[in-house]
């Protein structure tokens, strides 16, 4: 099952039009991705919200992810301050993995950001979470919070975003998008055999492990009639008709 790391902003001293700053709506922003995210199978690791970007960098290098997403919102230069608007995500020339998942990603804020005209994908060199992570990397500014406009989007719409970037995301690693339910436990329940636990949820899935009978399982979500799991560490997709709920 794919791995992210996910990088919320640290720059608590870029304020909000209206108040609060880039840090605090981008990690609002994190916390709402996160159930999202544990519904359809994709495994993620946080930033430290104590380290800069050079910081968040070396942690994403010191182990292996499928992704590097880095949340952002922008701000105009001082001469037209609150005066620009749109969305810029931002990928790697280099990489046609990072300009494919950027385009996904920009194609789709388009069907929620109030002028899809504004949306774009666009190369960078320069951006250090995009050109020097090991990890297929995007950097996304998800508007301008020196407009009262994009800044009112953003808090306004901060789950409508996480539901979308997480819907980019399953396109890009070809699962489905699954939405989040009321977290429960289950128990295993075979015949005395192990329950096969695969990375996508159809029987011609890659098996992950095998759970063994009696083993209690945490459900996530729940597509057609396989359920979305994390069992010791593993994350995949069980046949929902051997796992008892409660």
């Amino acid at each position: 099952m794919p791995k992210i790391f996910l990088s919320p902003s640290t720059q608590e001293w870029n304020p909000y039009i209206d108040g609060g700053t880039e840090e605090q709506y981008m990690n609002l922003l994190a916390d709402a991705m996160e159930p999202y995210l544990k519904a359809s199978g994709i495994s993620f690791v946080r930033n430290d919200p104590d380290r800069n970007a050079i910081g968040a960098i070396a942690d994403s290098n010191s182990a292996y992810y499928d992704v590097h997403l880095a949340l952002h919102s922008n701000a105009s230069p001082e001469d037209m301050a609150g005066l620009l608007r749109g969305i810029d995500i931002y990928y790697s020339p280099y990489s046609i993995s990072s300009e494919k998942l950027a385009i996904t990603i920009a194609n789709d804020m388009k069907n929620i950001y109030p002028i899809p005209s504004k949306v774009t994908a666009r190369p960078t060199t320069t951006l250090g979470e995009v050109t020097r992570t090991n990890a297929v990397a995007v950097l996304c500014e998800l508007g301008y919070h020196d407009n009262k406009e994009d800044a009112a989007w953003i808090r306004n719409n901060l789950n409508a975003i996480a539901s979308n970037l997480v819907s980019s995301l399953c396109d890009y690693f070809g699962l489905p998008f699954v939405s989040p339910v009321a977290v429960v436990k289950g128990v295993v329940i075979t015949d005395g055999s192990g329950l096969n636990l695969r990375n996508f949820p159809s029987p011609q899935g890659d098996l992950i492990t095998s759970i063994p009978n009696g083993s209690s399982v945490t459900i996530y979500g729940s597509v057609n009639n396989w359920y979305v799991i994390t069992w010791n560490d593993f994350t995949g997709y069980v046949v929902s008709d051997y796992v008892v709920v409660g």
